[in-house]
């Protein structure tokens, strides 16, 4: 029977702006190759898995959307009879969908119950044919993300074109030195049709448009293919070579007769080739004597494709996906989404990552060739592709929201940032919770021995790595001494001199200052930086750290708080003191001056890492440069002299617990912006090393340690205090923002407990684990 909500729906083809979910499913990772297929809305394009989750049919009767495009996807069976030809980078051959799959589409009534609604009929064909042309939601972001970076040049802005004319049609064009018909490259100076260069894909070119540039001079030129309605297109410039966007495109194609609504796209564009070749790149995953290691598979060990250096991205979720706490507050799916658009749904999205990685539903072997005694190949899992929770991690952000490769660790404290700001059930709470701990400062007076403690809620650490070099002979890499966990540790927490003058008795012997942890987390996150200088720029180097796999004690580093016989130093003497709280260390100012950072930058930063080396505040300043107060005065509080600030409602300090940022500093930044929720999260990120307000209760307890962290105060401070190597994020490459990442977890893989290497979508057994934590970039640490 005919269905009646076929006219009644108003049917309109995807546009541009549009997002069409035709991979996967918004709420989980079952997909087009699952055997009931997805289930893509032709109203909203919203993609719903159309198996026994059926959020394909909660999306129906929430929207009222009742028609979909059922897609389902097999792959092609290939027999090889002998080993595959062994495959160069450079000569990687693309391959289309159709070439590897047969591909089966049926238009179904959700409401009705009708699975076979006719595909030809004129209110349904247009838009069936626009969704499977339309690109799907990952390729579109990650196409978005690599032309954002694309700018003009001065030779687009100045470009001369010839006299008008019209250059031959879409389809008879070709190039004036051959008769290639495609890869061709418009002169928009003179309008002259030339071949490009040979391109990855197999596509032909004979680089005829480059020698006509270099013959006559003209720069700029875009490639017809790659010319949309919509005015997007593929501009180069030789002279700068470099892809170039121009502005003016429609108006400089319609000197040569092309109209832009006239045009339609019928080659893929420099930018999504380029993504295919990224993601085809392959990395080493054999042992030091060329064994293949063993992939893994089961719940806990699901790996994530690479979406093009998203690296950084797969390693910390796989890492952060194996605390107990994330398992906990996001291991189940939601029956439904409350969301109109699950997608773009952050939790959603966090909950749909939980299911594909610990499930296990995802993590079987994927190879679309059946192997015989002569190619004895171990066939991979496909990997989960988190395109949607990138999108949203990155919305917004200068740096996430780019194809590039990322700072792991800053990629961490931006999601801790995302999580803690969203809503969390009360039975379930702060998943980042558990990073959560507290540091104390001790300061004591050399004169008069009088002491002072401030606290700061911290959810990781920084370890600066010693660096000494190892004698090399000349021409070699130079390589360097093996440095303990522990001696980092110590440095970390070694007492120091600091140049102040003690506003209770006058002395300027200076005070000595230790930073202990007042309370311990339960997962213990630490960053390792081992950066040099050379030529003043900052290089990334592999200093060997050593740490072992068995529980180590980390009790020694509990500050004893305020002792019996200790005298506190006076508030009110250091607000009416006109010396400076923190005197930076001179010889580290004067570096990072030199390297051109204002005096106040260089302040900040040097406080914010202890005071300790030129190193730790040029990496501190490269994460801050877009901090709002950057240049701001360092103000470290306290002041007698200030108005009393209006009483904080309990109401908005009980929110901002809630987010797991309560305490003093809580207190202090609803003072400091009025008590605007909203305003008072920013404050807190953008002042992280602010101490906050204590108010009355500080006087005589603050610093005081009672066994167990005071009540709101993130951590314990219960002893003994053992904690055990539990993953690892390491990386390769001269910089943390290129090269690869890579995450080390420990597993319990039947009997044993084993490493497991999950390196994007490949997860294995590790080989030798040993050597690749020596060269962990961030540490995760569990309390046992």
């Amino acid at each position: 029977m005919a269905c009646p909500h076929i006219g009644a729906a108003n049917l309109s083809k995807p546009t541009p702006a549009d997002s069409v979910y035709r991979e996967d499913c918004t709420q989980c990772f079952d997909s087009i190759d699952d055997p009931d297929g997805l289930d893509v809305c032709l109203k909203c394009f919203n993609g719903g898995c159309a198996g026994n989750r059926n959020h394909a049919r909660l999306h129906s009767n929430t929207r009222k959307h009742p028609l979909v495009l059922n897609i389902r996807r097999a792959r092609k069976r290939v027999v090889r009879d002998e080993p595959p030809l062994k495959m160069s980078k450079l000569a990687i051959a693309a391959e289309t969908e159709a070439d590897k799959y047969d591909t089966t589409l049926a238009v179904k009534c959700l409401e009705c119950g009708i699975d076979d609604i006719d595909k030809t009929d004129p209110a349904i064909a247009p838009v069936v044919d626009a969704v499977m042309k339309a690109h799907t939601f990952s390729r579109k972001e990650e196409v978005k993300a690599w032309e954002q970076e694309l700018t003009s040049c001065e030779h687009i802005l100045t470009l001369q074109q010839g006299p008008p004319r019209k250059i031959e049609s879409q389809n008879l064009g070709h190039c004036s030195k051959c008769d290639l018909k495609e890869n061709l490259w418009l002169c928009l100076e003179c309008g002259n049709l030339g071949c490009g260069r040979a391109q990855f894909g197999g596509v032909g070119g004979n680089s005829h448009a480059l020698a006509h540039s270099t013959e006559s001079n003209h720069g700029v030129a875009v490639k017809l293919g790659s010319i949309t309605p919509e005015g997007n297109a593929d501009v180069y410039c030789y002279k700068c070579d470099e892809e170039r966007i121009d502005e003016d495109l429609g108006s400089h194609l319609a000197n040569w007769g092309i109209i832009l609504s006239e045009r339609q796209k019928t080659e893929k564009s420099l930018t999504e080739m380029q993504i295919e070749q990224n993601l085809r790149w392959e990395f080493s995953m054999t042992t030091e004597d060329g064994k293949e290691l063993t992939p893994l598979f089961g719940p806990g060990l699901t790996g994530l494709k690479n979406l093009g250096n998203s690296c950084y991205l797969a390693s910390i979720l796989q890492c952060l996906y194996d605390m107990p706490s994330f398992q906990q507050r996001y291991g189940g799916l939601l029956s439904t989404s409350d969301a109109s658009d699950p997608a773009q749904d952050l939790e959603t999205q966090l909950r749909k990552i939980g299911d594909g990685l610990l499930s296990g539903r995802y993590s079987k072997p994927d190879s679309d060739v059946i192997t015989s005694e002569l190619s004895p190949e171990i066939p991979h899992q496909k990997g989960l592709q988190p395109s949607m929770l990138k999108h949203l991690m990155g919305r917004g952000h200068p740096e996430f929201s780019t194809m590039r490769q990322q700072d792991a660790f800053e990629l961490l404290q931006h999601l801790i940032k995302l999580i803690t700001r969203s809503k969390h059930p009360a039975e379930l709470g702060d998943p980042t919770q558990a990073m959560r701990f507290v540091m104390e400062q001790r300061l004591q007076c050399l004169g008069c021995n009088k002491v002072r403690y401030s606290s700061t809620e911290q959810d990781s650490i920084f370890i600066d790595v010693p660096l000494e070099k190892l004698p090399a002979e000349e021409g070699q890499k130079p390589e360097y001494k093996p440095v303990h966990f522990k001696q980092c540790l110590d440095n970390l927490t070694a007492p120091e001199t600091v140049e102040l003058t003690c506003a209770s008795c006058g002395s300027k012997q200076g005070f000595l200052k230790r930073t202990l942890f007042k309370t311990f987390p339960d997962v213990l996150v630490v960053n390792a930086r081992k950066m040099t200088l050379e030529n003043w720029v900052p290089i990334k180097v592999d200093v060997p750290v050593l740490i072992g796999d068995e529980p180590f004690a980390l009790d020694s580093y509990l500050s004893k708080g305020l002792q019996p016989d200790e005298e506190l130093l006076p508030e009110e003497a250091a607000a009416a003191s006109n010396v400076p709280a923190f005197v930076p260390n001179q010889e580290a100012l004067v570096m990072l001056q030199e390297m051109g950072f204002p005096q106040v930058r260089c302040e900040k930063a040097l406080h914010a890492t202890g005071n300790s080396d030129a190193n730790a505040a040029m990496e501190w300043l490269f994460a801050h440069m877009d901090d709002p107060d950057i240049d701001a005065p360092l103000n470290l509080g306290g002041g007698a002299a200030e108005k009393p600030a209006a009483a904080v409602d309990p109401e908005k300090l009980a929110q901002l617990e809630a987010m797991g940022l309560g305490g003093p500093r809580a207190v202090k930044a609803l003072k400091e912006t009025g008590g605007d929720v909203d305003r008072a999260v920013e404050w807190l990120f953008s002042h992280p090393d602010d101490q906050g307000d204590f108010g009355e209760e500080d006087a005589t307890s603050s610093g005081q340690s009672e066994g167990v962290g005071k009540k709101g105060e993130a951590g314990s401070s219960a002893l003994p205090a053992n904690f055990q190597l539990q993953s690892i994020v390491c990386h390769k490459g001269t910089s943390i923002h290129a090269g690869h990442y890579v995450a080390f977890i420990r597993k319990k893989l039947g009997e044993e407990v084993s490493w497991v290497l999950f390196n994007d979508e490949k997860v294995v057994k590790a080989g030798n684990a040993d050597e690749m934590k020596q060269f962990a970039y961030i540490y995760f640490f569990k309390r046992v």
